[in-house]
């Protein structure tokens, strides 16, 4: 059996790189499930970029934003296997670990809710399972973005659908902030931008 190590070397000069989680394909493109990719697509918009690159089981960029080097990723598999598209940028590119910010929803939040944290456990999300498994640690940051939750409903069922109307109007704002959490997460101190974006409103 293979030893698992970390994967990812040690660079003198830092890039930082922001994946959105979700699902590939028209039907998947506006539900629950697929808020970080709605989150890379706003932030995109506000830098005026287009990931243009189409490689590593992924759709990305790589850019420069105020001087830093950084990569924005959409992972192109399903859901449950986001972690071999960023494992294999982050070996290419020399991507640190601690410089990957990994945007995704959680049912345990409520619907409009943005938490960012250091690190953590996958919280059953299949995505974030997938990455701690391919890059064997858990130190990459994280934003969660609440989608609520329908206990009458099982988990697939619910976070494959659309949000409601009212969970739209609650998630419009959350992805803007969302988006611009992303974009200080470039060049600021992590514990000022949890400080930030963490705050109740």
């Amino acid at each position: 059996m293979m030893e698992v190590r970390k994967v990812v070397i040690m660079y003198n000069k830092v890039m930082k790189m922001i994946v959105g989680l979700g699902n590939p394909g028209r039907i998947y493109q506006a539900t629950r499930h697929n808020i970080g990719y709605q989150v890379i697509d706003k932030f995109c918009d506000i830098q005026e970029i287009t990931l243009n690159q189409k490689k590593f089981k992924g759709s990305y960029i790589k850019t420069k934003i105020r001087d830093v080097d950084v990569l924005v990723l959409k992972p192109l598999t399903f859901m449950n296997e986001s972690g071999k598209a960023v494992k294999s940028l982050a070996l290419y590119y020399g991507i640190n670990i601690e410089d990957i910010l990994v945007i995704y929803d959680d049912l345990d939040l409520p619907c409009g809710k943005l938490r960012l944290r250091e690190r953590g456990n996958s919280g059953g999300h299949k995505g974030i399972k997938s990455i701690i498994s391919e890059l064997a640690d858990k130190e990459f940051k994280r934003l969660r973005i609440g989608i609520d939750n329908d206990k009458s409903m099982v988990t697939p069922d619910y976070v494959l659908k659309k949000p409601t109307l009212e969970q739209k109007k609650l998630l419009k704002p959350t992805i803007i902030k969302a988006a611009k959490a992303a974009d200080a997460f470039i060049d600021q101190d992590f514990n000022l931008v949890m400080n930030k974006f963490n705050k109740h409103e």
